[in-house]
């Protein structure tokens, strides 16, 4: 079931929406060589506490899940795609570093998520983080009212091959509000005009995730949550939490 919210609810949404993109801001400058993941997601934490803002990540389990989760933040680096579990290596240069981050304040949640390079960058890596952030572009100019998820998914997906990167099967965005993640899910890969129609009051978290090398497959790492490239290349992600409006799509996560 997909819940509309009213405009005074995405007024809301916006709120924990600033949170989440401070903690990702504070992280994002944080992120130098020698830093540990684990003093990453204090940093989050920290700017979570001062807001009076819990988090959706920590203690989540879903099904597929053999513990909760144990932070605020997912840290994923190099060849991990998405759900990082922060521990205590220490960032190197060159290291490309994901950060997924959620916030829960008054009743409502944001997600957002930014990938970056720590250090000296290779080309390669900065190509790859900017088409990240090129089908996240894509996807929310598609999410307009009177589009389907399609629309979204083949924006997405467009720009993601058309630069050769693979797209991790059956891992895209979700609908958010009350709850971080709700219906209805939204595929980064997918044919236009398919797909649930696009109306005033739905908020979508739109997720693209890329593998440098090019190839579709991933695997769980042995914590149960990473997901790792099965080639070892790298990867990206990028999210922001974004409203359908009659006016136009509108980020909740800016930053």
């Amino acid at each position: 079931m997909v819940e509309l919210k009213t405009d005074a609810s995405i007024d809301a949404m916006y709120d924990t929406g600033q949170v989440v993109g401070q903690a990702l801001t504070a992280v994002r400058k944080a992120a130098e060589v020698g830093v540990s993941l684990l003093e990453l997601d204090e940093v989050a934490r920290e700017v979570l506490r001062r807001a009076g803002a819990g988090s959706p990540f920590l203690g989540y389990r879903p099904s597929f899940a053999p513990t909760p989760f144990p932070a605020v933040i997912c840290a994923s680096v190099n060849d991990a795609i998405v759900h990082g579990i922060p521990t205590t290596y220490r960032l190197r240069d060159g290291d490309l570093v994901s950060i997924d981050c959620g916030a829960e304040l008054g009743g409502w949640a944001g997600d957002s998520a930014i990938s970056f390079v720590v250090g000296t960058p290779r080309a390669a890596d900065l190509r790859l983080v900017e088409t990240a952030e090129r089908a996240l572009e894509a996807g929310i100019a598609a999410a307009v009212v009177g589009n389907r998820i399609g629309d979204i998914a083949h924006a997405i997906g467009s720009v993601c091959r058309a630069a050769g990167y693979g797209i991790p099967d059956g891992f895209g965005g979700h609908g958010i509000g009350r709850r971080m993640h709700e219906d209805p899910s939204v595929p980064n890969e997918g044919r236009p005009g398919r797909g649930m129609r696009l109306r005033h009051g739905m908020a979508l978290a739109i997720e693209p995730m890329l593998i440098g090398g090019g190839g579709d497959g991933y695997h769980e790492a042995s914590d149960g949550w990473t997901l790792r490239t099965n080639d070892g290349s790298r990867a990206a992600h990028a999210e922001h939490t974004v409203a359908i409006m009659e006016s136009g799509p509108r980020v909740l996560t800016e930053r």
